[in-house]
């Protein structure tokens, strides 16, 4: 089978020039299109948490959808953030983003290179002592950090500000392309719910990143090329090496 159209289930990033490449090697030809959007908690949502926002004296942060979520939920509940409170933040962009809501100050931010061996090594035993609450997404997994977090004996919870919505796919017709990638649980989930009925026949499909493996599996998928790796640590790497290995 030769693959002439691929469907990438997110938008279409501002640097293309990798897509590019294996467009003009291969003669194949990327969609984007993303399959779910982001949205915050509702109050009445984020309360049936019980998480109390001013019983913790550090915030985790990975992205910034979260923070806006964060700071949007503290405005609904109306509490205050006081200007104690400590931000790790798991890189410098996510870091950088927190301006939006607080005046930035170094002795109160502080951004890893984007693992959860950073964020724990930038915690150390100066601030051991925090009560820290880690803010994610409905879709992201805690086992690596909670991992470390408990490994390293620190007082953590976890808690969801975000939610993943499916978008209406309908106008797709999934057939015409003869590869998929999918990134996130949320893209299966809206899979099935756009098209409950699907079977994926002869259409390869491309999983990045490990959670997302789970839940194709899961959907009874089969997954023909996986990413990140060391030969492929991008999307467009992987595909150019399986459509390599088909010629």
């Amino acid at each position: 089978m030769s693959i002439k159209n691929i469907l990438v289930s997110q938008n279409a990033p501002r640097v293309l020039t990798q897509y590019n490449d294996v467009s003009e090697k291969f003669g194949v030809e990327f969609h984007f299109h993303p399959f779910f959007k982001i949205e915050p908690l509702s109050s009445r949502e984020f309360r049936a948490q019980r998480i109390g926002l001013l019983d913790y004296t550090a915030i985790v942060f990975s992205s910034r959808h979260v923070i806006d979520a964060f700071f949007s939920l503290a405005e609904d509940l109306r509490v205050k953030i006081p200007e104690t409170m400590k931000y790790f933040c798991t890189t410098e962009a996510v870091a950088m983003y927190l301006q939006k809501h607080i005046v930035y100050r170094k002795r109160k931010i502080f951004y890893g290179n984007g693992t959860p061996e950073s964020v724990v090594a930038l915690i150390g035993p100066k601030h051991k002592g925090e009560k820290f609450l880690i803010a994610m997404s409905d879709t992201s997994s805690s086992d690596a950090i909670s991992k470390l977090f408990d490994a390293h004996h620190l007082d953590y919870s976890t808690g969801v500000f975000v939610k993943s919505v499916s978008r209406d796919l309908k106008e797709l017709d999934l057939h015409t392309y003869d590869m998929i990638v999918f990134y996130n649980p949320a893209d299966v989930n809206s899979l099935k719910e756009n098209f409950p009925d699907f079977e994926q026949g002869s259409i390869k499909m491309v999983s990045y990143g490990r959670s997302i493996v789970h839940a194709m599996e899961d959907a009874g998928l089969r997954i023909d090329v996986k990413a990140p790796s060391p030969e492929a640590p991008s999307v467009a790497k992987a595909i150019e090496l399986y459509l390599q290995s088909l010629s």
